[in-house]
């Protein structure tokens, strides 16, 4: 069976801790999109970890763990996170990676650093990363992918000159910095050989013959909904679809008709990092409160270390987010921080040019919007520790309910709290 787990929002859901828990019940966990720009908290016996790029499947020795086509493959944080791994006690995990996926090259980076410099007050919020050069690459034809490293010599390197031909002009063009070399590309691309080679795998026959077996197999997304490049809120957005349909083709070629789960990570609240469209946001005191009781350890970006844009809960949003992910049931995160209020606004409409709408519109309208609240009474107490949803304060439930009535799908996991245990089914 085939399932998949991806956010409803602008991403920092809590999808790596839900991840890491059904994980353990997993033969096969992939992530299918994204890169290294940003990252999956997990937190469980052998401490606290960021994720950037592996799969949340690797604390789990039973799992083989996937790195697909569709991720932006950045092989410096890949070996970095292995050595933390590594330097931290956690048994070696199973990976594979795809032969197919393609290379985060240090020029992407660069790229990606001189262009949000260039926009100025006009950029998009980037990590600087690298991934919209990436995708961008990758879809005009002169990525590289692993299989090439392991290909003719003169074939790379004549594929090195023909791509440098344009960066360079642009590099001088555009941006006024210095040129690339092959020699310094080439030598790059052999360093990322020799770390690679007992990884580097064809995981479409793996995955074409685990389906054939009937293996238990956990997608992971990168970030949400709302970021997604087609149906979030652009230009805002990542550079890749988000959504768990992108999970067939991103996780190595998996057969659409096999994703039988849909499990979509909500917030209890919202947060959100980089630029763009968030209706639900609050500012001043009201969100520096919220930020600094957010998540574990407070809400700053696991990669950038960028303070959260913070708001509540957005019902229209997530119930738009659920839809385009295709949910089959919700799992609802860091419900225990909402504790300390008396009361919990909500949103459960937008207004726009007057008149209250309860859908989420596109980019140009949503400029528009105005967020229509609802109060709903707090239950002002710590909820950590209990795993028993009748054990939940009476006004928690009715929250969780409520939300889940909006939403239209059910909410089947209740976290509350960072770690591993942290966790209600329903």
């Amino acid at each position: 069976m085939v399932k998949a787990i991806v956010g409803a929002n602008w991403g920092d859901e809590g999808k790596g801790k839900i991840t890491d828990v059904l994980a353990q019940n997993s033969d096969v966990v992939i992530r299918f999109q994204g890169g290294a720009n940003a990252g999956h908290t997990i937190v469980n016996d052998y401490g606290k970890f960021a994720l950037h790029q592996l799969p949340s499947g690797v604390f789990n020795s039973n799992v083989t763990n996937i790195i697909g086509n569709g991720v932006a493959f950045s092989v410096e944080n890949f070996v970095k996170e292995m050595q933390e791994l590594k330097d931290r006690g956690v048994p070696e995990p199973k990976i594979l990676i795809s032969d197919r996926a393609q290379i985060v090259m240090p020029y992407h980076v660069l790229f990606d650093c001189y262009e949000e410099e260039r926009l100025g007050k006009n950029s998009f919020g980037s990590t600087k990363s690298g991934i919209a050069p990436f995708y961008s690459d990758k879809y005009s034809k002169i990525g590289f992918q692993l299989n090439e490293l392991y290909d003719d010599t003169d074939y790379l390197k004549e594929k090195i000159d023909r791509i440098l031909e344009v960066k360079n002009a642009t590099l001088k063009n555009l941006y006024n910095k210095p040129p690339i070399s092959t020699e310094e590309i080439y030598n790059k691309l052999m360093e990322y050989k020799k770390a690679l080679a007992p990884y580097v795998a064809d995981t479409f026959t793996f995955l074409h013959n685990a389906c054939a077996e009937g293996k238990n197999i956990l997608l992971e997304g990168q970030l949400g909904s709302l970021k997604d490049t087609d149906f979030g809120i652009y230009p805002m957005v990542t550079s890749s679809n988000t959504i768990a349909g992108y999970g067939a083709v991103g996780a190595g070629g998996i057969p659409p008709y096999e994703i039988k789960d849909i499990v979509t990570v909500v917030k209890a609240y919202s947060s959100a990092v980089g630029a763009g469209e968030f209706v639900s946001e609050i500012f001043g005191e009201e969100a520096d409160e919220l930020r600094r009781r957010g998540g574990d350890g407070g809400e700053f970006g696991a990669t950038t270390g960028r303070p959260r844009r913070m708001g509540w809960l957005d019902l229209v949003a997530t119930r738009y987010g659920c839809r385009v992910q295709g949910a089959t049931q919700v799992a609802f995160t860091v419900l225990d921080v909402l504790g300390y209020l008396d009361e919990i606004p909500v949103c459960v409409g937008y207004e726009l040019d007057g008149e209250i709408i309860d859908y989420f519109p596109s980019t140009t309208k949503l400029k528009r919007c105005k967020p229509v609240l609802k109060k709903l009474p707090g239950w002002k107490c710590d909820i950590g520790g209990i795993t028993k949803y009748e054990d939940l304060p009476e006004n928690c439930r009715n929250y969780i309910e409520f939300a889940e009535k909006e939403i239209g799908v059910p909410i089947t996991i209740v976290s509350n709290g960072p770690a591993r245990s942290d966790i209600i089914y329903r």
